[in-house]
């Protein structure tokens, strides 16, 4: 594997060279950051800022599922309050950096990282305290399928971002719409997710840009409640007690689940 390849020289900064390019700007122990000229800004580090009272300040005895974990920012900083994590990516060159990030945060023995996609999980039997899901939604060719998914996966919170559409208008669609009223999908706050066939920010994987009012039919639908929305895009959300997939035989048939 890559990390096999790249040897500790004890220059944590030879290392980040090695192993960039980084889209975490770790601040490592030693003072050193692996993006200092990230051009989002201190990035990740001012969205968790924005968010991170909003999670327990100690999850001693918390299992977490950080899913699309980069290189590490969000699974290192939930280690260090207590958790044990699942850090799960689909990119080695990712896990790479996560791995050598623990390693130099000392928090390598709380976290377990695994090379795997998202649809995957549907055959992991364990289930976690807080599913981690920050920037994965979009860049997904069936989002909603990995809603279901991770739904079946959490027991108390999940911390969701996506990339949306500018607004936060809400309309509360009728129970049942008739088929020639749909001109209703048209007006402001209708629940509606834009597609991206070819490219945005230079990006072929970002597939979906959901309205706000998508975003919170979508957990609905999922068997998500929204508890509380703690940064721009940022959404917590709980089980709502009701059971988690509407469609559970669509579901078990896509991702080949044979046993309840």
């Amino acid at each position: 594997m890559k990390e096999a390849t790249l040897q500790s020289t004890g220059d944590p900064w030879a290392e980040i060279l090695e192993r960039a390019p980084w889209f975490h700007n770790l601040h490592l122990p030693d003072g050193t950051q692996t993006a200092p000229e990230h051009p989002l800004g201190d990035f990740p580090a001012f969205k968790w800022a924005a968010i991170a009272a909003h999670i327990p300040v100690d999850l001693h005895g918390w299992r977490v599922l950080d899913v699309g974990c980069n290189a590490g920012f969000y699974s290192i900083e939930l280690a260090r309050r207590g958790a044990h994590v699942t850090a799960v990516d689909i990119d080695p060159h990712y896990l790479d950096q996560a791995r050598w990030a623990a390693r130099r945060c000392r928090v390598q023995d709380a976290i377990t990282f695994w090379q795997q996609p998202v649809y995957a999980l549907a055959h992991d039997p364990a289930s976690y305290d807080l599913v981690w899901f920050m920037g994965v939604f979009y860049h997904l060719r069936y989002p909603t399928l990995a809603l279901d998914i991770l739904r079946r996966k959490t027991r108390k919170l999940m911390m969701f971002q996506s990339l949306t559409m500018p607004g936060d208008h809400v309309l509360t669609p009728p129970e049942n719409l008739p088929i020639d009223a749909r001109e209703r999908m048209l007006e402001p706050g209708w629940p509606r997710m834009a597609f991206i066939e070819l490219r945005l920010a230079d990006d072929p994987t970002n597939w979906w840009a959901p309205n706000h009012a998508c975003v919170e039919a979508m957990l609905r639908a999922s068997g998500f409640r929204v508890r509380a929305r703690p940064d721009h895009e940022c959404y917590l959300c709980e089980p709502d007690g009701v059971t988690p997939i509407r469609h559970d035989e669509e579901l078990r048939a896509a991702v080949n689940l044979t046993s309840k």
